[in-house]
């Protein structure tokens, strides 16, 4: 998936005072069954100041563990 298709939003860690901040973006893959939500395939961090510049894809679990670890 394109940094232009994924749906970018501030993450809730960020100050909320505008400016620096990380931006996320959930690379969503499709149930397998009906009924069932779909999970995050990937999870895609940004440098709000720059959004053209680098990203970070990570699986899931990693991002849940760095946001354990930072303590956000």
């Amino acid at each position: 998936m394109s940094s232009t298709e994924l749906a970018w939003f501030k993450s809730s860690y960020s100050s909320g005072e505008g400016g620096n901040c990380i931006e996320v973006a959930y690379d969503w893959q499709q149930p397998t069954h009906n009924g069932a939500e779909g999970a995050p395939a990937a999870i895609h961090v940004r440098d709000s100041k720059v959004p053209h510049g680098p990203q970070l894809a990570v699986a899931p679990t990693a991002w849940a563990s760095f946001v354990t670890y930072a303590g956000m």
